[in-house]
């Protein structure tokens, strides 16, 4: 039980109504492995999964390791991946992310922080996202759905994504994080959207402080 605006609010009684919506959360960005979760998370800045799932069909069928990304190339990859916000950028962190993963790491993705977020495009959160639906780490990343709920819910009061993932890591037992990160970002997604929540069709409708206050 945690204090959130002088309610007490059931940790436990709540993600267990969300898994009961959503019993097998997954990550919605289609990937073959590490590898090419890491490419499709990377790639999703700035960017739905929806477009990015159309970009990766074209460009995991052409390369799908490391070392195909490189011979691709940086040209050819930006022509595939295109139609996506920072396009050009992304591209050519593909690359560079790829050589340090056959350089440093013998073609593997690295399964820890420090590690991770060293990679050319890589930042807390991508590393995160990996880290959690990729080898089952107790992380969670906080995108603009995560930060929004963390926020109504007030399970969080941080002013930054990274801010609020840390918050969010000391309150969430660690056999909860990998399922509460997915549980969280999809019910932010279908059910508490940012403008007009619906609430009529929330299974934690009753145990939200911000839903209460609307009362």
């Amino acid at each position: 039980m945690v204090l959130v605006r002088g309610v007490l609010l059931n940790l436990e009684l709540l993600f267990s109504r969300l898994l009961s919506n959503i019993p097998n959360p997954e990550i919605e960005l289609e990937h073959l492995d590490e590898y090419t979760l890491l490419v499709a998370v990377m790639l999703s800045a700035k960017t739905t999964d929806k477009a990015v799932n159309l970009v990766t069909a074209g460009l995991f069928a052409r390369a799908k390791t490391p070392s195909e990304m490189i011979s691709l190339g940086e040209d050819k990859i930006k022509e595939i991946i295109k139609s996506i916000g920072l396009y050009r950028t992304k591209a050519k962190n593909l690359v560079a992310l790829s050589k340090n993963i056959i350089d440093r790491y013998d073609g593997k993705v690295p399964d820890r922080l420090e590690r991770l977020t060293t990679l050319p495009g890589i930042g807390f959160k991508t590393a995160k996202v990996v880290l959690a639906c990729a080898f089952n780490k107790p992380y969670i990343a906080v995108d603009t759905h995560v930060f929004r709920l963390a926020h109504r819910l007030g399970l969080a009061d941080g002013r930054t994504p990274d801010a609020v993932s840390d918050q969010l890591e000391s309150i969430i037992p660690k056999h909860l994080a990998v399922k509460t990160n997915l549980l969280l970002v999809l019910h932010g997604r279908y059910v508490c959207k940012a403008k007009v929540p619906n609430c009529n069709k929330c299974c934690i409708s009753d145990l939200c402080p911000h839903n209460l206050q609307r009362l």
